[in-house]
């Protein structure tokens, strides 16, 4: 039995309308259909979702919960929505929102432009080194903060580049002078 699977999920400020094997949802930040595999059955009890599987093996365990953790995820970013913390390290570093569009200084001879895909928002402190990453999507808003950490990773000696708030780095001991 899955141990993912079997925990109900609470919809209690979101419309949510099953029609078969689709569940539609619909919140304050977004809405959205998600489609059942046929071995999950879904009930609904007053403001929760019960997901259940018809097989019993390994495998479906593993779509039933998964099912459960996406669809859990979809109803929390209708209602709720996701955001990511990134931190940029270093003497002129920083990320300056024009538009639709971010531009990064971060120490090449030029500068990077990154779109933003539709349903992502960015918040820039003033300093333009604490970035936060909004949207509604879970996948989505940890695609984007991945993207933007991948511009300039952080380095284990000196601990510039960005990374994401809750990232650890090992640092390391640079050389010595040798008497």
């Amino acid at each position: 039995m899955s141990k993912i699977g079997r925990r109900p999920i609470n919809t209690k400020d979101v419309q949510i309308d099953i029609q078969g094997r689709e569940v539609h949802f619909k919140g304050k930040k977004s809405s959205g259909v998600h489609v059942l595999p046929s071995e999950i059955k879904i009930e609904q009890a007053g403001d929760t979702l019960v997901l259940s599987s018809e097989k019993r093996s390994s495998d479906g365990n593993r779509i039933w919960g998964l099912n459960r953790a996406l669809l859990a995820n979809k109803i929390i970013g209708a209602h709720t929505g996701f955001e990511q913390k990134i931190i940029i390290t270093g003497l002129g570093f920083k990320g300056v929102l024009s538009g639709n569009k971010l531009v990064f200084s971060l120490g090449y001879s030029h500068k990077i432009d990154l779109e933003l895909p539709e349903g992502i928002s960015v918040d820039i402190d003033k300093t333009g080194q604490i970035l936060v990453v909004k949207g509604s999507d879970k996948t989505m808003v940890g695609q984007v903060a991945s993207h933007i950490r991948s511009l300039r990773p952080p380095e284990p000696y000196k601990g510039t580049g960005i990374k994401l708030e809750n990232e650890v780095l090992i640092r390391k001991a640079g050389k010595t002078k040798s008497s």
